[in-house]
């Protein structure tokens, strides 16, 4: 056992991987916010904030759904999501409707504008992500099934928003 390895708490992982995983995580920050700085290149496209775009993601695959569970699923707070939702309805991309089965609660849908504006941005951040590496596709299946495991897992294990999830 190394001096290093003494010294460690908790649960952690081998440290030949700690920092192959720490540079993962370094790289997909660095990734996201040069995908980001970059903007759009056409006019129609819809800037979005991490939020409202987080939100804007999960309505891709439930195109309807209560506040409570798209904040359940983004990690939201439901203040702050009221605040992004108010903003997605502003710019044409989500609209709130009475819920039919209970007309005293909302269901939020995406409207045809959303799902458009959506299409638009993902094609401008394939053209950007594939041009910065000049198209290879070597390796493509394998990253984007191990993103998929870490999103996944990240999502699953995310701890309950309070006093003790503090953002870092």
């Amino acid at each position: 056992m190394t001096e290093d390895q003494a010294h460690q708490t908790g649960p952690t992982v081998e440290p030949d991987n700690e920092q192959r995983w720490a540079e993962l995580a370094d790289l997909v920050l660095i990734i996201s916010r040069e995908i980001q700085f970059r903007g759009y290149t056409d006019e129609r496209a819809v800037p979005l904030s991490p939020s409202e775009g987080m939100v804007m993601r999960y309505l891709q695959r439930e195109p309807a759904a209560p506040p409570s569970r798209i904040a359940t699923a983004t990690g939201l707070q439901r203040t702050n999501l009221s605040t992004v939702l108010g903003g997605l309805e502003r710019k044409g991309l989500v609209e709130r409707r009475a819920d039919p089965g209970d007309g005293r609660g909302v269901t939020v849908h995406t409207t045809e504008h959303g799902r458009a504006n959506y299409a638009l941005v993902r094609r401008e951040w394939a053209t950007a992500v594939s041009g910065a590496t000049d198209h290879d596709t070597a390796h493509l299946d394998a990253a984007l099934t191990l993103l998929t495991a870490v999103e996944t897992g990240l999502a699953t294990t995310r701890p309950a928003p309070g006093p003790a999830a503090r953002r870092r």
